[in-house]
This record gives structure tokens, sequence and C-alpha cells, in this order.
């Protein structure tokens, strides 16, 4: 888990980074998952666009792709979620 401080830290990395992964009106899929996946393996910290969902389904979804690519929710803004994992050999150093 990480901190508020770590968290503030990851917001101001992401400001500039566009969404890696963008989740249609189907939500995630297992496909969308694994591509999730698959990015924060090679950038520890991404943003993904979830698009056709309302704001409580959005945090369900945020969530739940947080629990199943083991990843923490650094911020959820509009249709745009912040996730990050750190790496096997973190590129990140967190303060």
């Amino acid at each position: 888990m990480i901190t508020d401080k770590q968290k503030k830290f990851l917001r101001a990395k992401a400001h500039h980074l566009k969404p890696i992964v963008t989740a249609g009106n189907a939500g995630l899929s297992e496909a969308v998952l694994n591509e999730i996946d698959i990015a924060l393996a090679h950038h520890e910290l991404i943003k993904v666009r979830i698009n056709g969902a309302d704001r409580d389904e959005l945090k369900h979804m945020a969530d739940l792709a947080c629990k199943k690519c083991n990843a923490s929710l650094v911020q959820l803004i509009g249709h745009i979620c912040v996730l990050y994992r750190a790496a096997k050999k973190p590129v990140i150093a967190l303060p």
C-alpha cells in the first residue's frame, strides 16, 4: 500500500502521461485486464481510460483493475484512473 505522500508524488509524475489502455463500453474484459497488467509491468505508472461508466461503476472498475493486477489506485478523475505497481527492478523511486 502506498502512502498519501507517495500518491501525491505519483500524481505529479503521471500528470503528463497519456492513457495507455482504454476500456470500451463493454468494461474490463480479460483482454483489457491483461493489457493493463502488461503495461504496468513495463511502465510501473499508467493511465487507463474507462469509457461508458457512471461514477460508481467507474470506481468499481478501477478497484477491480487494482485487485486483478495487484496495483494501487493513485488517482481517479473523470474517466481516467492512474494505476501504480512497482516493478521487480523499480524505475520510479518513491519518497
